[in-house]
């Protein structure tokens, strides 16, 4: 007796219908290795022509990520009767330039010739992707004097992961932006842009009827990660605060899809306890910096059982966890005669 064939699980993971008629699919793709962001098609006019098809972020450049990709419109017209296909797509627009959201646009590039849509920071990114290969290096070595990683140990090895980071790019290679966007931006009468800056500085979240899109910037199970202002325009914890302001507000909303995991239908609750979260984290920090502290130290401090894959990741945090409390002028930060900054409680 053969044994049962498995159920395909459809590329698709959700759809929304908003107010306004307008469709909303998810595709979840493989951005990473065992790490999933999500892409959406959105279309409107009659499934049979439709008058409008808008793609939302790409994915990841490598094979299993632009596969899933292709599938997902394959599943969209096969499983909803959407007439959709890289020929009818109208534009594709990049919600921030981090790789497991623009790395795939090369691949969508090379299928379609739909207008390319990002915040006007994140159009050099993209086109210029190698970025400057003086000052791009130089900035890193200031960076890491000033995380405190000058010395051996894990200093050592933080230092070297840093500098390959600086020599990784966004997204294989360069693609034209036709369309850079702004806040407040009405983009092809579909789409409301919202520039949410702390996660990464060019990002924009896109309201469509009644449905938010809010990319990176609210996520239903994690805070993004963030890094510090001064590494980076627009990145940090006053901008992704001012951020959540922002889209607080926002009136007639029912839903926020992110750039990760399912829908989040009480999304105003999530940003309140976000901003708890925060909370906890600054408070964590104060205590931690009875004495000057440099922000290697400090990241130890606050995670006695560091993982070393989650170590990068949580020095940004940390980095940006000081360097808000020094803004609002709760610690002080000064210099060791090496460069690194040193954190005390105020």
């Amino acid at each position: 007796m053969s044994a049962p064939v498995p159920t395909p699980v459809s590329p698709v993971s959700a759809r929304h219908v908003t107010s306004g008629g307008t469709r909303v699919y998810t595709l979840s793709v493989p951005a990473f290795p065992h790490f999933a962001a999500n892409v959406f098609v959105v279309v409107r006019g009659e499934p049979a022509r439709p008058t409008y098809t808008a793609l939302i972020d790409t994915g990841g450049s490598h094979e299993a990520s632009t596969a899933a990709l292709e599938a997902g419109l394959e599943a969209i017209r096969r499983e909803s009767g959407e007439a959709v296909s890289w020929k009818t797509l109208s534009r594709v627009v990049i919600t921030h330039p981090h790789p497991d959201h623009v790395a795939g646009l090369p691949f969508v590039r090379g299928r379609t010739n739909a207008p390319v849509a990002a915040h006007e920071w994140a159009v050099q990114t993209i086109e210029q992707p190698e970025g400057d290969p003086v000052a791009r290096p130089a900035e890193m070595e200031e960076h890491i004097r000033w995380l405190g990683l000058t010395g051996g140990g894990t200093e050592a090895e933080y230092a070297e992961r840093l500098r390959r980071r600086a020599r990784n790019t966004m997204l294989p290679e360069a693609v034209e932006v036709q369309t850079p966007l702004r806040d407040g931006d009405v983009l092809d009468d579909v789409f409301t842009v919202l520039h949410t800056p702390g996660h990464e500085g060019s990002q924009v979240c896109l309201r469509v009827d009644d449905l938010l899109l809010s990319a990176d910037h609210l996520l239903p199970r994690n805070s993004p990660p963030l890094m510090p202002a001064r590494f980076q325009r627009g990145a940090g914890l006053r901008h992704y605060l001012a951020s959540l302001e922002h889209i607080e507000g926002l009136e007639g909303v029912g839903v926020a899809l992110g750039g990760h995991d399912g829908p989040m239908h009480h999304w105003q609750e999530r940003i309140q306890s976000l901003r708890e979260r925060y909370a906890d984290k600054l408070g964590a920090v104060l205590d931690a910096a009875a004495e000057p502290i440099t922000v290697h130290d400090l990241t130890h401090a606050l995670h006695p059982r560091l993982k070393p894959i989650q170590a990068i990741l949580l020095l940004d945090q940390t980095a940006a966890l000081a360097e808000y409390l020094a803004e609002r002028g709760e610690l002080l930060e000064t210099r060791r005669e090496d460069g690194a900054a040193l954190f005390v409680r105020a």
